[in-house]
């Protein structure tokens, strides 16, 4: 097969999947049918493109074919139209200001819909806007692919049950319903960052997923401070990726990464996409924590950290955001700033938050502070129920070597 046409092919799935998906999916209003025939215009590209030549407008070939295939499906089974639609039609409801409607966002907020379950957003998400086939989704939730594949289905299924309409939210409702649709390209993020299980430290597949569709929907409502304030996050976060893994495959804490290695191009974006997220009043979550990733990408070295100014960010971050996580961030960096024994006294607190007993990045934060205050036993203790609480191989090995090492002081 012509090497040319698969790559051809394998960018336009990159790119225009969601789009042509979308599309179809506007069309048919059947979510399986959109999918079967898009999958079929993918297929046939394969074919056609080593015949005739790549066309100039790839996802526009790509959405016609697609199209037809599916108006044909749909002549020769009349019946459809006697049958409840998957995805509800609803004309009627004005979707986002200045014409903003696009198949895509609706295709997005629609597997975002809060009437889903979280976990069925997630995986609709992957696999329908991503384009994810569902081995792949499979892999990201560590299940096998036929549970995957009855996931899937049984969250289309609630999509007819639910009667949910086939739109983007009107601007009354907009801004409740962003949210949550930035939740979950958040947590896909987060997953792929670090993966919470299985060989690997980091989910390369799932970081450009959560990337793309943090693009799409700032394509889609570029004024949205929020959309903004992600997007800057993800890509100031993505730009230290490659010197989070050594060559052998060991973890990178940020204080000993290669800074000459992170992605200046991402960290330029990421900042611009900041600054203009921070213009507007009063700033979002995801603009501090995007404003708190900016502080590392601007200090020429470990030493040179701002940590006054990250402790600041914090402050702010629980005030509009009350959470444990960011408390013990928060703890973490007055630890940085102010020295291992205020750091063990700010994290203390947090022993009793029912939220964080199962959370081993606080075991593994007092951990490192005990350790460096020579309190090693207590240190040993603490790696120990980090290690209880984690099951990524990368992180384990780490945790492992750094309880290894107090051996000799025991």
């Amino acid at each position: 097969m012509n090497d040319e046409v698969v790559a051809a092919v394998a960018q336009a799935h990159r790119r225009d999947w969601a789009q042509v998906l979308a599309t179809t999916a506007h069309l048919t209003r059947d979510l399986d049918l959109a999918e079967e025939c898009t999958q079929d215009a993918f297929a046939q590209a394969l074919e056609t493109w080593a015949a005739t030549g790549i066309p100039d407008r790839p996802g526009a070939w790509l959405t016609t074919i697609a199209g037809n295939r599916a108006r044909d499906v749909l002549r020769r089974e009349s019946v459809f139209r006697r049958k409840m639609p998957l995805l509800v039609a609803d004309e009627t409801v004005p979707g986002p200001e200045d014409g903003l409607v696009d198949d895509r966002l609706r295709l997005i907020f629609t597997c975002c819909h809060p009437a889903l379950s979280k976990e069925a957003q997630v995986a609709l998400t992957l696999r329908l806007v991503c384009g994810l086939s569902t081995p792949e989704v499979a892999r990201a939730f560590l299940v096998q692919p036929a549970t995957m594949a009855a996931r899937v289905t049984r969250a289309k299924r609630n999509i007819a049950t639910a009667r949910i309409p086939y739109r983007a939210p009107g601007p009354e409702q907009l801004e409740e319903r962003v949210s949550a649709v930035l939740q979950v390209v958040h947590l896909i993020f987060t997953t792929g960052h670090t993966a919470p299980l299985g060989a690997h430290l980091v989910r390369r597949d799932l970081v450009d997923s959560a990337i793309r569709l943090a693009r799409m929907l700032h394509l889609l409502m570029p004024t949205d401070a929020e959309i903004s304030g992600l997007l800057a996050l993800l890509l100031l976060t993505a730009s230290r990726l490659d010197t989070r893994i050594s060559d052998d495959g060991r973890l990178v804490l940020l204080s000993e990464q290669d800074r000459s290695r992170w992605d200046s191009q991402l960290i330029a974006e990421g900042q611009s996409l900041l600054t203009d997220a921070l213009r507007r009043r009063p700033p979002t979550r995801y603009a501090l924590e995007a404003a708190i990733a900016a502080v590392h990408t601007e200090a020429p070295t470990w030493q040179d950290t701002d940590w006054t100014e990250v402790v600041g960010l914090y402050d702010a971050l629980f005030r509009l955001w009350p959470s444990p996580v960011v408390d013990l961030n928060r703890a973490v960096a007055i630890g940085l700033r102010d020295g291992p024994r205020a750091g063990l006294d700010a994290l203390t607190p947090l022993l009793a938050d029912p939220a964080l007993a199962a959370y081993g990045y606080l075991s593994a934060a007092r951990a490192d502070f005990l350790r460096q205050l020579g309190q090693w036993a207590q240190a040993a203790t603490a790696y120990e129920e980090a290690l209880t609480l984690t099951d990524n191989s990368v992180e384990r090995v780490f945790l492992t070597e750094r309880l290894t090492e107090l051996q000799q002081y025991l």
